[in-house]
């Protein structure tokens, strides 16, 4: 869709039906990664149709088929997970490579974990500017070292980046994660996914270990993604009657955004797992609950603070400080928007309160996503609240979910240029 603005509207206001959803782009990328690493042992089931995913499938063919004699250009444009794996993969790929992506890309840091590949031997240069992409990277070589330590409450992908790539090390990888870790929903995707392949670790309070080891012949199947199920509960939540049927989602998930299932008990949403997929169904008006914590599942904050505002329900939230670094600053952007119709956010050190008493009704409202796939998407439901929304840049939910308009039409949304 390749639209500058898109409008939505609701007439009935119920949502009855079921929605196919995409792979989970986090467990694809992983997939991908060790499906690379394996050399043909691991085969990889129902991967994404997400922008970020067929990125890292066109980033790693290109690194298959780079030339040790002349440097190879790797651009993968808003794609993070990628940016953060293929910095650590890269090094096992014998070639000189160039690895960068778009401007915004260029001021996301990467700094952690380039350091820490630094600590095992690896020769990483900044094409630009230290600590940020593009990078250099002098793949091949044999990095013999195995210890390092890295920070744990910056990204869990630098985290991933380093245990995707462990066991195919000389000498495998004795990782120390310093301080708080945040994310650990992800890290232990990784590893879970890791032993799947046939990859043994052991994980002793903040130190990881994986011995030089290889794959075994497996094939991984990628379950749906939960954070685009986040989505359809916002849907639910806002509606005057709403039942969604999600298939292939599961009670037990690798994805941390399974919290989603907790939370949205607070805005009254039941969820109910059934042999055809997850049952989602507004029930009430959910709990007075108002301290909500996202340190291990950061992608959800946006849905949750788009639907209390809308709601006009005043909570707090904590474990967001992530969102600072990534497509944008998310918590500015949230506060932006969210402002358009009354409500605001106010830091508070690192817990903040969404304020909603003078949230004023509006017919038609714009909304900016700020080359954010998880701003547009958070932000369309609330046209099961106001009369019309208009989306600025629709195109950028095809970085996770590139059906998301599509199947929003066929529960009822009118969208129109």
């Amino acid at each position: 869709m390749s639209l500058s603005t898109i409008k939505l509207s609701h007439s009935s206001k119920k949502v009855q039906g079921t929605v196919q959803l995409t792979g989970s782009k986090s467990e694809s990328n992983r997939a991908l990664i060790i499906q690379a690493l394996s050399k043909g042992l691991v085969t990889v089931e129902n991967l994404s149709a997400a922008a970020d995913t067929v990125i890292m499938q066109n980033a790693l063919q290109q690194a298959a088929a780079s030339s040790a004699q002349t440097t190879t250009t790797i651009d993968i444009g808003p794609a993070g997970t990628a940016m953060r794996f293929l910095t650590s993969y890269l090094n096992l790929v014998k070639g000189q490579f160039l690895l960068t992506g778009t401007a915004r890309m260029q001021q996301r840091p990467i700094g952690i974990l380039v350091d820490a590949l630094h600590t095992l031997g690896a020769q990483i240069d900044y094409a630009k500017q230290d600590g940020y992409p593009p990078l250099s990277i002098n793949g091949g070589l044999r990095l013999t070292k195995n210890c390092v330590s890295i920070q744990g409450n910056i990204s869990s992908q630098y985290i991933s980046s380093l245990l995707l790539v462990a066991a195919s090390l000389n000498n495998g990888l004795i990782l120390d994660i310093q301080g708080e870790l945040t994310s650990r929903p992800y890290v232990t995707m990784t590893l879970n996914m890791l032993q799947e392949a046939g990859v043994n670790y052991t994980w002793n309070d903040n130190s990881i270990e994986i011995k030089a080891q290889t794959f075994k012949p497996t094939t991984i199947f990628v379950e749906p993604d939960w954070s685009a199920a986040s989505y359809w509960y916002a849907i639910v939540a806002l509606s005057e009657d709403g039942a969604i049927v999600l298939p292939g989602l599961k009670a037990h998930s690798l994805q941390g955004d399974i919290a989603i299932v907790d939370i949205m008990t607070h805005f009254g949403v039941a969820s109910s797992f059934q042999e055809d997929g997850l049952h989602i169904a507004k029930v009430s008006q959910g709990t007075d609950k108002q301290l909500f914590d996202f340190k291990e599942c950061p992608d959800l904050a946006q849905t949750i603070v788009a639907l209390a505002a809308a709601l006009k329900r005043d909570i707090s939230i904590t474990g967001v400080e992530t969102l600072k670094i990534k497509e944008t600053d998310r918590l500015a952007a949230l506060k932006t928007e969210i402002e358009k119709f009354g409500a605001t956010i106010v830091a508070d050190n690192n817990t903040y309160h969404i304020k909603t008493e003078v949230v004023q009704p509006v017919e038609h409202i714009t909304f900016d996503t700020y080359e954010d796939h998880r701003m547009a998407m958070a932000f369309a439901p609330l046209a099961l609240v106001f009369k019309e929304v208009s989306i600025n840049e629709p195109q950028v939910v095809e970085k996770s979910y590139p059906d998301y308009w599509v199947h929003l039409e066929q529960q009822g949304f009118q969208i129109r240029k």
